[in-house]
């Protein structure tokens, strides 16, 4: 199942724009205005992302060993595809917040406020971010800001029980943010409410909806073909 998560997760980032606009938009726009005069920006918001990014496998790598801890059930129960079936179950309702239907997602984000209040103050020392060294260290702590698609995403990444596979399935997610946050700190003002009418929120959140259904689809065909027990010996 790696191989759908990748291509899940990294359309999910990339669909995620609508969220990014809304949730990042500001941070990008403080992040354009610390660019040196003279200098381009592109490459101070490659730095940015690129930290972001590397953040992003890291705490992929870090759930991916803690899942990798189910299969020590694996006889016992069918941990991995009820891992699965959970992150996909949560790629269903985070479409519907992408959508705007559903607003429960923001709850996770207030879970990793905890660990940001500690990250936060570290930023300051980076500022002005007057060299691409310090962009690229003020991107690694950005990828720590609590965020509901992000925590959504790190329950694939958990449900790959294995390290690698959870840096893989983080990194994919946030290649698939890329453009879009490229685009938001280079293009910010034309941008910003493009993404957010209506039409783009709906079929941004149908498409990820749609790989959510597809994935309990999936686990439901693998326990209705081999059974409870029989699940337990089908690769995930």
């Amino acid at each position: 199942m790696i191989e759908f998560s990748l291509l899940a997760v990294f359309l999910v980032g990339l669909l995620g724009g609508v969220h990014c606009l809304g949730m990042c938009g500001s941070i990008v726009g403080i992040f354009t205005t610390q660019v040196p005069a003279g200098r381009a920006r592109w490459p101070f918001h490659l730095a940015y992302s690129s930290g972001r990014v590397a953040s992003y496998a890291i705490a992929g790598a870090l759930v991916g060993a803690l899942g990798q801890t189910g299969l020590l059930m694996r006889d016992a129960v069918p941990v991995q595809h009820l891992l699965f079936a959970l992150s996909s179950l949560m790629l269903l309702l985070l479409g519907m917040y992408l959508a705007g239907w559903w607003g429960a997602v923001r709850r996770l984000e207030r879970m990793g406020g905890m660990l940001w209040k500690h990250l936060q103050p570290l930023t300051s020392r980076l500022l002005p971010v007057s060299t691409l060294p310090r962009a690229l260290g003020l991107g690694a702590l950005w990828g720590w800001l609590p965020c509901g698609l992000v925590y959504s995403v790190l329950l694939t990444a958990l449900a790959s029980a294995s390290p690698q596979s959870g840096a893989a399935i983080m990194l994919a997610f946030g290649l698939g943010t890329l453009p879009n946050l490229l685009a938001i700190g280079l293009f910010w003002e034309s941008l910003r409410h493009k993404a957010q009418s209506p039409w783009a929120r709906t079929l941004a959140g149908s498409l990820v909806m749609a790989f959510g259904v597809y994935g309990l689809i999936k686990v439901g065909y693998t326990f209705y073909v081999h059974g409870w027990t029989g699940a337990c010996h089908v690769a995930a």
